[in-house]
């Protein structure tokens, strides 16, 4: 069988917008399964915001109406990005600088305490702190790699 071009898994472009992509989409469908009943847990107990919501997605991760939405927000983000494979490395390499600055806030926040507004519990801490090393890995890997073919300048 003969090759018409590089492979998927050798194409920059392709890697850009396919972890875009899947950060997009993982995200989008976060947020919004964050308001569906079932999936979230005593969703009559979802707050705006703050420590005081009671709903938790899976059974598992405290969230908010504000939490969800930021979830969204950056799965839109991601899915924007992925249109255009040079913000992908961008996208990613910026949401894992959030993801990483919200795992701090997550350690060093009273989760019982009004200042935790997102809000986080352990769950959510240990999630972004592996969100973030996923995305700030993957970013770098994919700018260095639209670098090396010289489809992406900063």
């Amino acid at each position: 069988m003969s090759s018409t071009g590089p492979r998927p898994d050798e194409d920059p472009v392709v890697l850009a917008r396919g972890a875009a992509l899947l950060f997009g989409a993982v995200f989008l469908l976060v947020g919004v399964l964050g308001f569906v009943p079932g999936v979230t847990t005593d969703l009559d107990q979802l707050s705006g915001s703050g420590h005081h919501s009671g709903a938790e997605l899976f059974g598992v991760f405290q969230v908010s109406v504000l939490h969800n939405l930021v979830h969204v927000l950056f799965g839109l983000l991601g899915l924007a990005a992925a249109l255009r494979p040079r913000l992908a490395p961008a996208y990613l390499v910026g949401s894992g600088i959030v993801y990483a600055a919200l795992t701090v806030y997550g350690l060093m926040v009273d989760h019982t305490s009004d200042a935790n507004v997102v809000p986080l519990d352990t769950a959510d801490t240990w999630l972004h702190a592996i969100l973030a090393a996923a995305l700030l890995l993957i970013g770098f890997a994919v700018g260095s790699a639209l670098r090396r073919k010289g489809q992406y300048t900063r």
